[in-house]
């Protein structure tokens, strides 16, 4: 639905790695790289979306390192979009539904990189998680977001290692 929206695959793939996780930053030739894009293609959309203001650039040795502005007054908007897109959404929402005493959700792999590969990775903490539910829960999200996803479930908190969506202890 949103490729109707923002016609250039580029950019999307751009707004995509840069705003699901505001630490995420690249430079131009590791885009090309990532995406498998020519450089010309990717340079352009970086003109365009940093003339904007949407993201911002800062040299780092050599090189151009490019990162959302989360400054700018729509990165939470255009967060949201995004997050909505991938169907983070409905994930947390599902998670948090019937999973039991859940503590952390956080993503991890590709997605939490910014990198739509189509598997989502998702690290659930928590006691007495629903190990039942988790089969159902894999199942009707894969069918709800069109993308694989993958549940790891665990007891302890994390403190690094991915995108928190959700931490009962943080108030996030």
């Amino acid at each position: 639905m949103l490729e109707s929206l923002i016609t250039s695959k580029t950019r999307l793939r751009l707004l995509i790695k840069f705003f699901v996780n505001s630490q995420n930053h690249s430079h131009l030739r590791g885009l090309a790289d990532e995406f498998g894009e020519s450089t010309n293609a990717i340079r352009k959309e970086l003109n365009n979306l940093t003339g904007a203001g949407i993201l911002i650039k800062h040299s780092d040795k050599n090189k151009i390192e490019y990162q959302a502005n989360i400054r700018h007054p729509f990165y939470t908007n255009i967060r949201d979009i995004i997050r909505k897109y991938l169907g983070l959404d409905m994930l947390l929402e599902q998670i948090l539904e019937r999973m039991g005493e859940v503590e952390q959700v956080v993503l991890t792999g590709d997605i939490a990189r910014g990198s739509d590969t189509g598997t989502i990775d998702v690290l659930v903490t928590g006691a007495n998680l629903n190990d039942d539910y988790i089969n159902y829960l894999t199942n009707r999200l894969e069918q709800l977001i069109e993308r694989k996803v993958v549940f790891t479930l665990a007891t302890g908190r994390i403190s690094s290692g991915g995108l928190i969506l959700f931490d009962r202890e943080a108030g996030i």
